[in-house]
């Protein structure tokens, strides 16, 4: 399956988003605790949800329940004006119970839709297409213990195995190099 240019280049911010939102300047984990902010801050974020949909995907980090990853599949290889609707995808993704107050929110939201469908199609790229683990209900968000954060893993290269259509046969760019650009762009350090 191909990945659409549109979800190349997302998938490579929304990954460096989540690897900001995993630690502190100590180094230490605090994935859980920063989504549980970013759900909370998710009335507040809405007017990006057009602009910059990854920085508001981490408030539906591991919200959704893959049932037919094939139907993902199909997503992915789709542009943004080409995406199908949230209620297209709702026999082949579930949300999780904690996740379902957020998402009435953002579809009250022109481009609600939208958004659900481009937050689902991203975390389906950061699973990296597991089988079994993507179909298995993880609702980790409520609890308070930072160790089991291992069903992300930046440098896992699945995303990788996925080829751009963008109908340039050049070098694609490093995922990691975009994003670590983007940061630079959004006013971050470099990371050496």
């Amino acid at each position: 399956m191909k990945l659409s240019r549109f979800f190349d280049d997302l998938m490579a911010v929304y990954q460096a988003e989540i690897e900001d939102l995993k630690s502190d300047s100590e180094g230490k984990n605090v994935l859980k605790a920063r989504l549980r902010e970013k759900a909370q801050q998710l009335p507040l974020l809405l007017p990006m949800m057009e602009s910059n949909p990854e920085m508001l995907a981490p408030a539906f980090h591991q919200a959704f329940i893959f049932l037919n990853p094939l139907a993902l599949e199909g997503v992915i290889s789709k542009e943004a004006h080409q995406l199908p609707a949230w209620s297209a995808l709702t026999k082949s993704v579930r949300l999780e119970p904690w996740a379902e107050a957020l998402a009435k929110l953002v579809l009250k939201e022109e481009g609600g839709d939208r958004f659900l469908v481009i937050a689902a199609a991203l975390e389906y790229l950061l699973r990296g297409h597991r089988g079994a683990q993507t179909a298995a209900p993880q609702n980790d968000q409520d609890e308070d213990d930072d160790s089991s954060d291992d069903d992300y893993d930046g440098d896992d290269g699945n995303v990788g195995r996925y080829d751009r259509d963008d109908g340039d046969d050049g070098d694609d760019r490093d995922l990691d190099e975009a994003g670590a650009d983007w940061l630079v762009e959004q006013g971050f350090d470099r990371k050496e």
